[in-house]
């Protein structure tokens, strides 16, 4: 069943790790089979409830799965293997277009808001027991985001989005638990489900957000928790439309149990508005995070967080015996950018739209169908993942294949669009539909 690789040890920690340590090294690949835990209790001259437990912690660790009577075997993608190895190497020469970074020529100047932060923390030094949220901040997220809809809530700050939606999982959900997730999605979200012992259920979108019959589908399969993105939906840039959050609400409020998460990291480079879908108190646990990384860029690692009480004190106290807080130094270097409008959302808006909207166009105009409405990403379906991103290499530019982002719908390819003047767009799409006709010219001969 392993080949010739022995799984060792005599405690459950020891054979988890001999496990682990397979599979980091490839010699336990995705989707082998292991022993029967009696059978490996036999082997190892252990006790069948030492490798439950083993199993168990593997299983909480995302790094296997168990399917009943089918057993236990490697995840398909194991905690060990995150979706970003999923990529093509840009060599010099290409144009690498993959990587979902924003324009840096975008991006504010920080060094402004780092030296009136660091003025402020020679006033006030920030020492142990001070408040977790710097007041500035808190006072000017919570006006931003009541402006925008979003019910009243507390606020906590979290190094990012992904930390934020880590936090709030794990303060609701136990391994195990199902979530409902986009699909295709964000390959972060998609690595850090399982990693936490939960399981993944695929939610169907378009380009006004997920669909509210793939949303009820998911909750009726049990699924504890939705994870929905506002808008510029990483990677067919959907935004969730007036008419789709009302419709998505009405679902919610018959699953009033069911946890929502709302990733706004689109705040600050679009202008569509947010239609926030935690509305007159359903559903009972809901959270929405807000980041800087896409606006003001990845390296601030801040984003800030709000939702009913109990979820964001459940946040904040599991903070505090962690990291303990987000540095104030960080939280007021934002609150200085906010302050000071150091992002204009039009401008930059204007600019990712101009750039997205030209390479749907000349797709468009090729046949090709792409997917764009909002953010730094085009969707674009494709028969063949693995052959149309090795012909545009071949062509000169690396794009992100659609594995990273998906569950079980078809396959696509991600175009970032954040570095690509719309003057080269005629000239990506050309490549486009050229690496796509050896496809087509197999399915109609």
């Amino acid at each position: 069943m392993l080949g010739e690789y022995r799984i060792v040890g005599r405690r459950a920690a020891d054979i988890a790790a001999s496990v682990e340590q397979g599979v980091g090294a490839g010699e336990l690949t995705p989707g082998q089979p292991l022993p029967p835990l009696r059978d490996l209790a036999t082997e190892l001259g252990v006790n069948p409830n030492t490798v439950a437990a083993a199993y168990r912690t593997l299983r909480e660790r995302g790094v296997i799965e168990t399917a009943g009577r089918r057993g236990s075997r490697v995840r398909a993608r194991p905690a060990t293997t995150p979706r970003e190895e999923i990529r093509v190497e840009a060599p010099e020469g290409v144009r690498d277009i993959a990587q979902g970074n924003p324009d840096p020529r975008l991006l504010p100047p920080l060094a402004g808001a780092l030296a009136a932060a660091a003025d402020a923390a020679a006033r006030r030094p920030v020492l142990y027991g001070t408040a977790d949220v710097a007041p500035a901040l808190a006072d000017a997220a919570r006006a931003a985001l009541a402006a925008d809809g979003v019910p009243d809530g507390p606020v906590a700050v979290t190094s990012g989005a992904l930390d934020a939606i880590e936090r709030v999982l794990a303060a609701h959900l136990r391994p195990g638990d199902r979530v409902a997730v986009e699909d295709p999605g964000w390959g972060s979200l998609l690595d850090l489900v399982p990693a936490l012992g939960l399981r993944p259920v695929p939610v169907a979108l378009d380009g006004e957000g997920p669909l509210p019959d793939a949303a009820e589908r998911a909750f009726r399969q049990g699924a504890r928790a939705f994870v929905v993105t506002s808008r510029a939906q990483n990677p067919t840039g959907a935004a969730v439309t007036a008419d789709r959050a009302r419709a998505l609400r009405a679902v919610l409020a018959a699953h009033p149990d069911v946890l929502l998460v709302e990733d706004d990291h689109g705040h600050g480079i679009t202008t569509l508005p947010l239609h926030p879908l935690a509305s007159g108190g359903c559903p009972e646990h809901w959270a929405l995070t807000r980041s800087t990384a896409k606006a003001y860029g990845p390296d601030l690692r801040l984003a800030v967080l709000t939702g009913d009480a109990t979820t964001v004190d459940r946040v904040r106290g599991r903070q505090r015996l962690g990291p303990g807080w987000v540095s104030h130094l960080l939280q007021d270097a934002v609150a200085h950018l906010w302050r000071t409008g150091a992002v204009d959302p039009a401008a930059v808006s204007g600019a990712y739209g101009e750039r997205r909207d030209a390479l749907v166009r000349e797709l468009a105009a090729r046949g090709v169908p792409a997917y764009g409405r909002s953010g730094m990403n085009v969707w674009v379906p494709v028969p063949d993942e693995t052959g149309a991103v090795a012909r545009l290499l071949h062509a000169g530019w690396a794009v992100a294949p659609g594995a990273r982002f998906r569950l079980g719908s078809p396959p696509g390819m991600r175009l970032t669009v954040s570095s690509l003047p719309a003057s080269e767009a005629a000239r990506l799409a050309d490549d486009v539909a050229a690496a796509l006709r050896p496809a087509a010219a197999r399915r109609y001969d």
